[in-house]
């Protein structure tokens, strides 16, 4: 009886370990499962003829591609060139004496406006002021000494001599008198256009030498703008020609035109300069800011143009795909001029072909495609 319990035990045991390995193989069989499916899962849909993230797989096997194009349209196309440059003032320059002095009065405020001809300041000039006084005295005595000269001349009182002694005096002191005069203007600093002063560099009492600066007087209205452009545009650039331009910080573009260009050209940058003057009638934007240009260049009608991204380069030549009965079809096309953004097409393509724009890595001669989207339509 005993050895029949034993027995049936050990049966027990053995069923119960042979239940706990069934268990565990079959959730290792689960957690595997679970774990290969990610990539297990294109086979199913491959197997399946379902859908995939690049395009859909048709029941043969063959990738169809799911794409964007762009349908070619009639269209005005310009060349835009862009660079940047710097505003100017119209007339700048650093104001000075012309002689050498004391300071004696300063009669601008800073930042104001001032009249071309307006007295800015005075150096001492009292020393000049008394030469001044002593050669009129004398040209005042000279002029009478040269009328009793000459009435004696016409009575033949007095030889030809005499009297062109006494002109060539009084002469003399005229000349001194200019001289001096001269020599009083360059004490006075006076405005030489009309414009805006700017800070004063020094105070009254100051000694002043022709080299000391003492303001500087800027006109803004109008404004220039200097920018360059590469070369290869310089025979398209004529006085006169427009020229749009931003400034950071005011949300809006401005109107130039050119005035002036460089007749030479820079050996290392091969860019040539370019002014273009701006009214600034209000003068709303101050020189020495930071200019964004723009200028429109080439304008085409009728022009048959793509994206950029579409362009295929290679050793031969530029190529594009096409969207043709449900496949994309490889064509060669020849190219003009381009933008940033836009690439004219001269030769290979029609208007109402549609050029793909998307996965173009991917794109074979034939491939079947399918459009999710299609640009340039109206």
């Amino acid at each position: 009886m005993r050895e029949h319990e034993s027995y049936i035990n050990i049966y027990d045991c053995r069923m119960k370990s042979r239940f706990n390995l069934v268990s565990t193989i079959l959730l290792l069989i689960v957690i595997t499962a679970i774990i290969a499916y990610p990539k297990l899962k294109p086979l199913i849909a491959s197997l399946s003829g379902s859908k995939n993230k690049g395009g859909m797989l048709m029941g043969t096997g063959q990738q169809v591609l799911n794409v964007s194009g762009y349908l070619i349209k009639p269209e005005k196309f310009s060349e835009i060139v862009k660079s940047t440059g710097t505003l100017r003032p119209d007339e700048e320059v650093d104001l000075s004496f012309e002689a050498s002095g004391k300071i004696v009065s300063i009669k601008f405020t800073e930042g104001t406006r001032v009249k071309k001809g307006d007295l800015l300041a005075k150096i001492n000039d009292r020393p000049l002021q008394a030469q001044l006084q002593k050669l009129l005295a004398q040209k005042k005595l000279t002029e009478a000494k040269e009328y009793r000269e000459r009435s004696l001349l016409e009575k033949d009182a007095i030889s030809q001599e005499s009297y062109d002694q006494i002109v060539t005096e009084l002469q003399t002191i005229e000349a001194d008198i200019s001289l001096i005069e001269a020599r009083i203007s360059e004490t006075e600093l006076r405005a030489p256009f009309d414009g805006i002063i700017g800070l004063r560099y020094l105070s009254e009492g100051f000694f002043a030498t022709p080299s000391t600066k003492i303001a500087k007087l800027i006109k803004i209205s109008p404004l220039k703008i200097e920018f360059s452009i590469p070369e290869r545009y310089a025979s398209e650039i004529r006085i006169g020609y427009p020229v749009t331009f931003m400034v950071d910080g005011i949300n809006k573009s401005f109107e130039a035109s050119v005035y002036a260009v460089d007749p030479k050209i820079d050996i290392e940058t091969r860019t040539i300069v370019i002014r273009a003057l701006y009214p600034n009638r209000n003068e709303e934007l101050k020189s020495g800011r930071y200019a964004s240009i723009t200028l429109v260049m080439s304008q085409i009608e009728n022009a048959a143009s793509i994206p950029t991204e579409a362009l295929i380069p290679e050793m031969e030549g530029e190529k594009v795909f096409i969207y043709k009965t449900g496949k994309a079809s490889s064509q060669k096309v020849e190219i003009g001029i381009r933008t940033e953004s836009r690439i004219q097409i001269t030769a290979g393509l029609n208007f109402g072909d549609t050029v793909l724009t998307t996965g173009i890595l991917q794109l074979r001669q034939n491939l079947p495609v399918v459009l999710d989207t299609l640009f340039n339509i109206q």
